[in-house]
């Protein structure tokens, strides 16, 4: 495989993970966006996510951690109910949310890894692959960042209701859906 066809393909494979297969991505990612809408503030934050997932990504995919399915995709359902239950409970961003940010991107990371051992990684393009997926991963999130900007924030985020109408119910929504899957998944 060349250089190109490698970066193309495992750029292609980590935007297509979240979108459109990624929903729980999808949803961590609006989750992190309703509590501040604000692009930049949200662009760094799921930078500091996507570094914290590469890493645990590169360490499962070397085997110097081998990540249990059954414990990290329900944390990663669970994660995704506690950011969205933060937007329900604080109106703006605490000091620590970037570490909790980065906590979850471990997490996450791990699933993102068992997506790439089903794969199969050849061990010569293995850095290559995990910053090609990786960079995917960050074009997929900042999609739907400017999508939501674009779509909802620029015009509506100032509006007094915007909380009220918008934040909440999206916020209560996504925490239903991630309870859900919490425990379906620890179920299976």
């Amino acid at each position: 495989m060349s250089f190109t066809d490698q970066a193309s393909n495992f750029t292609w494979l980590g935007f297509t993970h979240v979108i459109p297969l990624g929903y729980d991505h999808i949803l961590f990612i609006l989750s992190l966006f309703l509590l501040n809408s604000e692009l930049k503030s949200v662009i760094l934050q799921c930078t500091v996510f996507t570094i914290a997932h590469s890493l645990t990504l590169g360490l499962s995919a070397v085997g110097w951690i081998i990540p249990n399915s059954h414990i990290v995709e329900p944390l990663i359902a669970f994660s995704i109910l506690l950011a969205a239950i933060e937007n329900l409970i604080h109106s703006k961003i605490n000091p620590w949310r970037l570490f909790v940010i980065f906590t979850f991107g471990l997490i996450h990371g791990m699933g993102f890894a068992g997506a790439l051992n089903e794969i199969g990684i050849q061990e010569e393009h293995l850095i290559g692959s995990i910053l090609f997926f990786n960079i995917g991963v960050e074009l997929a999130q900042i999609t739907i960042l400017c999508m939501a900007y674009f779509l909802v924030a620029k015009w509506f985020s100032k509006k007094q209701w915007y909380k009220e109408r918008i934040v909440y119910p999206t916020s209560m929504i996504i925490a239903c859906i991630a309870m859900y899957w919490t425990v379906e998944r620890l179920m299976n």
